[in-house]
């Protein structure tokens, strides 16, 4: 019994903790952030303005539009989608801030049919 008191009061004082997110300081600006295609470490950059996010990398530009839906979450759109998997609405949710960057997890909007939901995870640094 002694035991599991201290137990319980420490789960329940960590089970309220919760990080700042300061998702405002994170609606617009320049970002990067580094992603891996082929083995390969690469760095994109992209520009989010109130409605709208503008992606360069590879020496690609693709412009999608923005739909929030809170301070930390918003929907993702391709304006000119190029292929049927750029159709797809993508949800984006910041997670948590720090002073100059952010965490997010991305997946689809809307999952097709009985497919289970893929969420990944991700890192953008603001420049600008």
């Amino acid at each position: 019994m002694k035991f599991s008191l201290p137990l319980i009061l420490l789960l329940l004082l960590t089970s309220c903790y919760n990080k700042d997110r300061n998702c405002k300081d994170f609606k617009t600006g320049t970002f990067e952030f580094t992603y891996t295609t082929d083995g390969v470490e690469k760095t994109g950059r992209f520009i989010r303005t109130d409605d709208l996010n503008i992606d360069y990398y590879e020496n690609k530009i693709d412009t999608a539009s923005i739909r929030w839906i809170n301070d930390c979450e918003f929907i993702m759109k391709h304006i000119n989608p190029k292929n049927m998997s750029e159709e797809k609405a993508i949800h984006m949710k910041i997670l948590t801030t720090s002073e100059d960057s952010y965490t997010f997890e991305y997946s689809l909007a809307v999952q097709p049919g009985s497919q289970a939901k893929r969420v990944e995870q991700g890192t953008a640094t603001k420049v600008k």
